[in-house]
């Protein structure tokens, strides 16, 4: 299942933007432009697809946090994505939208939608969700026409995150959704959970706060289908950091484990306290982007927060070979990074009237192709010719 599309109306800045969503999707732009907002409409779809959906907006400050000021925008919340299944049965992509609208006190879900057109011989699509305020319809394959929620229904949380698990379409689209990652910024302060011995647990990825970093590296290395990652992470290194030499994952006792970090020219290993802010956040990155098992979507928030411009081309290779297993969308400040990716990769922000808007690198309305015989991305960014500039 991959994202194609993602609409939004009224969330903050994104008062009403249209993204067309690639497998590496680089966007840049001046703060305050609406990239980390879409990255968190993301998040809020990801606990929202839990029955989280209530929580998540409390932690934020309710509705009315979430929602644009700007005179001209409707005070409510549209949220419409368009999802390639890959089934056999039909190339048209499932289609998903719910509308939140702020009450006196809290909100209310006031539409919900979620059809598919997998049958070209009927003029409609087939609708497994139709809720409209209260009145909630799920579509029961082995039964003619629509028909309420036969269980205790939570009007405060999305009907997608309450259907049943044998609708196969649905189910797919909600569990997709709960999977996705968000790495942001990285705990690095002498006492974060990274430079201490962790759990080891099953898990092939190094979580949002680096919490199961030493077990995934653990999990690919001592594993034989997923040797060949680890390996790809060693070499990484080798290519980021010419003075290293190779990692050791040791278990620690009471079921911890503890990376050391060895270097060609010390006699000793470096731990994870004695290790810099970058190359920490740079094996983070790198071994999610790795991972053997990677979640559908990968949101990551400024990559290039810490790290030497040199290591930026090494991060834009990891970032496109993780996009031939999973999907990435990626908020950034950095020409250096964008340096080194192609027009289709990127989507430049600006801001009008208070507005975010978004633009393609590869949009012919911006005439790159000459300028690119020249200049890089980067350079085109920086000269203005892209936009996205404060």
């Amino acid at each position: 299942m991959r994202y194609l599309q993602i609409q939004i109306k009224g969330y903050r800045v994104l008062a009403d933007v249209t993204l067309d969503l690639h497998p590496l999707t680089v966007m840049i732009g001046p703060n305050g432009c609406g990239k980390t907002s879409l990255l968190d409409v993301f998040h809020l779809l990801k606990e929202a697809s839990q029955e989280r959906l209530d929580s998540a907006i409390s932690s934020q400050g309710g509705i009315t946090a979430l929602l644009t000021y700007i005179p001209d925008v409707p005070s409510r919340l549209e949220i419409a994505l368009q999802v390639d299944v890959a089934s056999p049965r039909s190339p048209e992509p499932i289609s998903y939208r719910f509308v939140l609208e702020p009450l006196a006190l809290g909100y209310a879900i006031s539409l919900e939608r979620l059809e598919w057109h997998f049958d070209s011989t009927k003029p409609q699509p087939y609708r497994y969700i139709d809720a409209n305020k209260n009145a909630v319809y799920y579509i029961d394959p082995e039964q003619k026409g629509p028909r309420p929620p036969d269980w205790d229904y939570n009007p405060r949380e999305l009907a997608l995150a309450q259907v049943p698990r044998m609708y196969v379409e649905p189910e797919t689209l909600r569990n997709t959704l709960s999977k996705t990652l968000y790495l942001s910024f990285l705990d690095v302060r002498p006492d974060a959970v990274v430079r201490r011995p962790q759990a080891l647990t099953p898990a092939t990825l190094p979580g949002r706060n680096g919490e199961a970093l030493f077990a995934a590296l653990y999990n690919m290395r001592e594993s034989r289908a997923s040797r060949p990652f680890y390996e790809r992470v060693e070499e990484t290194l080798h290519l980021a950091f010419p003075d290293f030499d190779h990692l050791e994952l040791r278990v620690v006792g009471a079921g911890q484990i503890t990376l050391a970090w060895h270097e060609k020219s010390l006699t000793v290993p470096l731990y994870p306290t004695q290790l810099s802010e970058g190359t920490l956040r740079f094996l983070w990155l790198a071994t999610a982007l790795l991972s053997p098992e990677p979640p559908p979507l990968i949101l990551i928030d400024e990559p290039e927060i810490s790290l030497h411009p040199e290591l930026l081309q090494i991060l834009a290779a990891l970032m496109r070979d993780a996009s031939a297993r999973t999907q990435l969308l990626v908020a950034t400040h950095s020409s250096d990074l964008i340096r080194w990716l192609r027009p289709d990769e990127v989507v430049v922000i600006d801001k009008h009237d208070g507005k975010s808007k978004f633009t393609g690198a590869d949009d012919p309305s911006l005439n790159l192709e000459e300028w690119l015989k020249e200049y890089t991305l980067a350079d085109l960014w920086l000269m203005g010719n892209l936009g996205g500039r404060p």
